[in-house]
């Protein structure tokens, strides 16, 4: 079996040329990121962007191009598909939060839930804002407070976007 490569070796192989294919996208845009890649051992290839400021199906065409006319279909079987991030699914990278400051976030941690207005995101925590009745301090009856929370990122199991209609 002299010349031919293993289908172990190949996997990698393309493995390595797709993620610099996929660098190299992404460095022609700053404001995009990955947020997910993924290759099965059949050769399935998936990639998941976001941006800074949301992201066009043309910066999606355009990266899948990049990777597929680059690669040997006489070498390399693959499918492809980029794509952006579903809006039901949970933030995965720090730049995502970022990019939905002011917006309602549902956070889990291993103690609390917690659902408000993301008001800031750094590079360790996120703020959350809300506003809770709670009963007076004097006399009978509740009184509106505003509430924050600031929860590091390594304290947060799943965060998601609320969709509010």
């Amino acid at each position: 079996m002299k010349g031919t490569k293993s289908p172990l070796f190949l996997y990698f192989k393309m493995n390595e040329k797709v993620k610099d294919l996929l660098e190299e996208a992404l460095a022609v845009n700053e404001s995009l990121y990955l947020i997910s890649f993924e290759i099965s051992t059949n050769n399935r290839i998936q990639i998941v962007i976001d941006g800074d400021h949301g992201v066009a199906l043309s910066e999606c065409m355009r990266i899948s191009r990049n990777i597929e006319n680059n690669i040997d279909r006489e070498v390399y079987d693959f499918s492809l598909e980029v794509s952006t991030p579903d809006i039901a699914h949970p933030i995965k990278v720090k730049r995502q939060y970022v990019k939905n400051i002011n917006r309602i976030l549902k956070v889990t941690t291993a103690e609390e839930n917690f659902e408000g207005t993301l008001a800031q995101a750094t590079d360790d925590a996120i703020v959350l804002k809300w506003k809770a009745r709670e009963p007076k301090p004097i006399g009978k009856g509740k009184v509106t407070v505003e509430k924050t929370a600031t929860l590091l990122y390594t304290e947060i199991k799943e965060a998601k976007v609320k969709i509010v209609f």
